[in-house]
């Protein structure tokens, strides 16, 4: 029965978000727990005359963490891959190499059956391209980027030489989306961002999820040096101090929530596309224009910020202005 409630989220990802043509090899990467939604997936690429290819593996220890050698092999090979899994395969190489070489794909991370029928899913992905794409553009090549909050956020970087990122969960050749959040992004250079981070919305990850509090993070030439707050605060501090690895403080990313239908429900890909929200990304930077690799990415996220690019106000409390 649930099936036939996702069919609707099914025929969106294949139809419109991926844009399957019959015969072509289409790898669907899940695991036991989200076996449904990529089952509901895998029926909808066979029935528009594709060759669903659907492969399970055992959940990633962590996000960020590479899949298995062959399932990598084969995303590479693919004309398309649908990832459906809890912990993150995004910044993977697995996923930037079977982009280099022209495959395409969309991720459902955190995916559950209720996303698949309402919320983010529901957004008219055609239409919130176009302020997308005019958003990452405005990001791109900018000599200086200024974020700031009325809860404290006050962060300056470039991104001079570094891509606006266009994600709005329609993908051709040689592409990559994150589903169904809409946003656009830019990396910063590493070494540049200086100020300070206070997410008050979001950290939708290693079970934190909507903030109870804010959580006040001191950034200095690219890199987080402390981290302040309660109880989610030190969950954060707590689980990147594990991860022994000094880039997962590295200031990778800086997005903007784009998609009307999204709302604030502790999973990743609804939040970060929360409309007006931004978000930091820390960690892995590779798949954004960045050329950091760390041992995780996780998103920051904030309500109502306002983004300056090089003296243009793009985003004022959480109302885009171009």
């Amino acid at each position: 029965m649930k099936n036939i409630f996702m069919s609707r989220g099914a025929d969106k990802i294949v139809n419109t978000c991926v844009k399957v043509e019959k015969n072509e090899e289409v790898v669907i990467v899940t695991e036991e727990s989200k076996l449904s939604i990529a089952e509901a997936i895998a029926t909808e690429v066979y029935r528009v005359g594709a060759k669903p290819i659907l492969t399970i593996m055992e959940p990633r220890k962590q996000d960020s963490e590479e899949p298995p050698i062959a399932i990598a092999a084969a995303m590479k090979a693919s004309n398309a891959f649908i990832s459906v899994v809890g912990k993150s395969i995004t910044h993977t190489n697995a996923v930037k190499d079977a982009v280099l070489n022209g495959s395409r794909g969309v991720v459902l991370t955190q995916f559950s059956e209720e996303m698949m029928t309402h919320g983010g899913i529901e957004c008219d992905f055609v239409k919130a391209k176009i302020e997308c794409k005019a958003v990452a553009a405005a990001l791109a090549n900018s000599e200086q980027i200024v974020l700031t909050t009325a809860n404290g956020t006050n962060l300056t970087y470039s991104a001079k030489g570094r891509r606006g990122n266009a994600l709005y969960c329609i993908v051709e050749k040689g592409q990559f989306s994150t589903v169904p959040t809409v946003e656009a992004n830019v990396s910063p250079l590493e070494n540049t961002a200086n100020g300070v981070i206070v997410a008050d919305a979001s950290i939708p990850y290693i079970g934190i999820g909507v903030l109870d509090e804010p959580v006040r993070l001191v950034v200095k030439d690219g890199f987080i040096v402390s981290i302040e707050g309660g109880k989610q605060a030190q969950m954060l501090k707590t689980d990147l101090a594990a991860k022994n690895d000094p880039n997962v403080y590295n200031i990778a990313e800086m997005g903007v929530g784009l998609n009307h239908q999204c709302h604030f429900v502790g999973f990743m890909l609804e939040d970060e596309g929360v409309y007006g929200s931004s978000h930091i990304g820390i960690g892995t930077s590779i798949n954004l224009g960045g050329t950091i690799k760390a041992a995780c990415h996780y998103d920051l996220i904030m309500k109502n910020a306002t983004i300056v690019a090089d003296g243009k106000t793009i985003l004022q409390n959480g109302k885009v202005l171009i």
